[in-house]
């Protein structure tokens, strides 16, 4: 206590010093934890934006389909798949889908399109898609010939709300796979891909038409949120694992997403490491030149019997000291910037379109968890303490006689 309560006192031997180098590791920590907590939240709502659209987050595929996405790879009677998912802590909702390739065509006008039978009741549980509908409306439980088109797919065939569309493929047992269907609704996603080649029609329709009685290609799984499934994996792993089925997380859902997002982690760890570096290195050279203004001071103090050990101490102390306070003060106008961002969200003028490319709103919002507030302080205090090791040497070395004669 007595080496604790001088370390604190030698620092404010030069106040002017001591509120330079606290301001630098306070600035650091803060500007570590908002950016940190920005990037998380920017890649959270990135995550969950992407994988509601459609995905869900995690989904049920029978054994390599996710490979080779295969008609005839199903998954046997998804209606009781679905219920006993639903019945694991964190699932809230599962949905059967038939995913199937065909041609579309409107008079003269035919495209190529990925045909995906959906449950009208359940899909708006797992995909937010049917909330990006600009013209008509969503699949109801009560259609029967109905599809839901992309805005650039519904341009390309020329046709409107009310229109027919001619569907040619093929159905499991490789005949020919022939419907006519009603344009319901037009939707946009804001994903190009996406707009001009997707479509949704009613799953019963699907499973008559492409000859999947009582199958289903995938069941895609949702919950309160991203983390909440995560954590149920493993039970929905064993489930899967029962029934024979290939679980897919998120990751395997989207993987450039997924790849993407750790690019991204690799580059923002560096630029945060490099902060760190030149942070720790501008508090270190302060305290070496306050040791080494102090050697005559530590020789008295040599001489009237006190260990270097002790000195060493005394200075790690006081580094120690200046990290922990610099560290709380960050942490306190970085989480306050964070906290206040987190409510009102960060808008980006002029990038509206370049965020919903990336499954972004144009307003973006920090996410504060123990991990963004308190990762990028204590790495700096950990650095800084690892470096004070340095100035703990030095006074280790010193003689009383040496060091009374550098005055």
């Amino acid at each position: 206590m007595l080496l604790a309560a001088l370390a604190w006192r030698n620092l404010w031997r030069q106040p002017r010093r001591t509120l330079l180098s606290l301001a630098s590791i306070a600035f650091a920590a803060a500007l570590l934890v908002f950016m940190l907590s920005f990037q998380l939240g920017v890649y959270d709502q990135m995550k969950e934006n992407v994988l509601k659209l459609f995905d869900g987050y995690a989904q049920f595929q029978a054994p390599g389909y996710a490979d080779d996405p295969d008609l005839r790879k199903t998954i046997l009677d998804p209606s009781q798949l679905a219920l006993e998912a639903k019945g694991i802590p964190g699932i809230e909702a599962a949905a059967p889908r038939v995913n199937a390739f065909a041609i579309l065509a409107n008079g003269e006008k035919s495209f190529g399109a990925a045909v995906v039978g959906v449950d009208p009741t359940a899909e708006p549980s797992v995909s937010s898609l049917g909330a990006a509908i600009v013209s008509g409306r969503y699949l109801l439980a009560s259609d029967t010939s109905t599809i839901v088109l992309g805005d650039a797919l519904a341009r390309n065939l020329g046709v409107s709300l009310g229109g027919k569309v001619t569907l040619l493929g093929s159905a499991m047992d490789g005949s020919v796979a022939a419907d006519v269907l009603e344009v319901v609704g037009i939707y946009h996603s804001g994903i190009p891909e996406m707009d001009r080649s997707f479509s949704e029609i009613p799953f019963a329709r699907a499973q008559e038409t492409f000859g999947l009685p009582n199958r289903a290609n995938t069941l895609a799984i949702s919950g309160r949120a991203l983390a909440d499934v995560n954590e149920a994996l493993p039970r929905l792993a064993s489930l899967g694992h029962r029934q024979r089925l290939a679980l897919q997380d998120w990751g395997a859902l989207e993987p450039a997403l997924r790849d993407s997002i750790r690019l991204k982690y690799i580059t923002t760890a560096l630029i945060y490491g490099t902060l760190v570096v030149v942070v720790t290195f501008i508090i270190l050279n302060t305290l070496l030149m306050s040791v080494l203004e102090r050697t005559h001071e530590f020789g008295i103090l040599l001489a009237i019997g006190m260990r270097p050990s002790a000195i060493g101490s005394m200075v790690w102390l006081e580094l120690l000291s200046l990290a922990l306070l610099g560290a709380l003060i960050g942490i306190a106008i970085g989480g306050a910037i964070g906290l206040w961002f987190a409510v009102h969200g960060i808008a980006i003028p002029g990038l509206g379109a370049t965020l919903r490319q990336y499954g972004l709103p144009t307003r973006l919002f920090p996410t504060m968890s123990a991990l963004s507030v308190l990762l990028g302080p204590s790495v700096i205090t950990l650095a800084t303490c690892l470096g004070g090791i340095v100035p703990y040497l030095h006074v280790r070395r010193l003689t009383a006689a040496s060091a009374m004669r550098a005055s």
